[in-house]
């Protein structure tokens, strides 16, 4: 086998490996949050995480970079720590607890259209028509999904099944695109920055914490249950993630990959936690689908 073919083969081992953690994410979210609070869940998922890159970094020889960072790089670090995870998941995690998972997944799933429109400020990038067209497709998806009717006149009633969840699991997205735009004028190693950003994420979580008297360490499902996202929705799969990006020829060759995890994760929610899906999530998703592949399509 060359070289070349066995890179290419790699890259996609890994990437499918990463969607199949990010496809069970959903369901672990709500099964864990029967047991503990956001918080507290957050904290166990932060630690864990922060836990893996530490090996990681230990393992690869890479701990050492951390004396290359000065003070303006650890409050950079600071503020993109405080976006993701403490902010992205103390906010997902809430739209979690009032949504079903099959709603809340796949609105949660429109941040690469979020993306574009916070690209157009922050980044001085102009949006094309079609651009346009392919957000509201996407946002017509995610009125279907919230509203779930069953008749096209429902849709106009703007009957939500929970307006805050609704709003938070998009407010969840704008957290998110926020936090990539400002990745990419980030040049440091990429494991090192998770390190660090989550290392003042576990400090930010704390703190929240002392103010709202919320302790729940002594609950044993919800200390596995963040173990397990903290494994297998952060630490190992964003290593894993990074490793099929590199392998990779191109981006484009797994990125297209990620477009499985909301049909896997509805799969996974139907099997593991008995939701029925409905026929407007199905419709809804294919609908935040091709508004996303519509854009991509016009800004490759």
């Amino acid at each position: 086998m060359q070289l070349g073919d066995r890179q290419y083969k790699l890259a996609y081992a890994y990437a499918l490996a990463a969607v199949v953690f990010w496809g069970t994410a959903a369901s672990a979210f709500k099964i864990s949050l029967r047991y503990v609070d956001g918080i507290s869940l957050l904290l166990f998922a932060s630690v864990t995480s922060a836990t893996v890159f530490f090996l990681y970094l230990l393992a690869s020889g890479k701990l050492s970079l951390l004396r290359t960072f000065t003070k303006r790089d650890y409050l950079w670090s600071a503020g993109l720590g405080f976006l993701n995870p403490f902010l992205y998941y103390v906010i997902l995690f809430k739209a979690y607890s009032l949504l079903p998972a099959q709603e809340a997944q796949p609105i949660n799933f429109v941040w690469p259209l979020t993306l574009v429109l916070l690209s157009i400020p922050l980044l001085g990038q102009r949006i094309k028509l079609a651009s346009i067209l392919a957000i509201l497709i996407s946002f017509g998806g995610v009125i279907v999904i919230a509203t779930h009717p069953e008749k096209p006149a429902d849709l106009l009633a703007f009957r939500f099944s929970n307006g805050l969840g609704v709003a938070l699991a998009l407010g969840s997205t704008v957290i998110w695109a926020l936090y990539w735009v400002l990745n990419t004028k980030d040049r440091r190693d990429e494991a090192v920055r998770l390190f660090v950003n989550f290392l003042f994420a576990c400090v930010y979580i704390l703190v929240l914490m002392l103010l709202l008297s919320r302790f729940q360490f002594g609950n044993w499902q919800g200390l596995l249950g963040g173990m397990y996202i903290g494994l297998f929705e952060m630490g190992i799969t964003f290593l894993v993630w990074l490793k099929a990006l590199r392998c990779a020829k191109t981006t484009a060759h797994v990125v297209n990959l990620i477009y499985l995890v909301p049909f896997l994760s509805l799969l996974v929610i139907a099997l593991v936690l008995g939701e029925d899906i409905r026929p407007s999530t199905i419709v809804g998703l294919v609908l935040i689908i091709t508004g996303i592949l519509l854009q991509k399509a016009v800004c490759p």
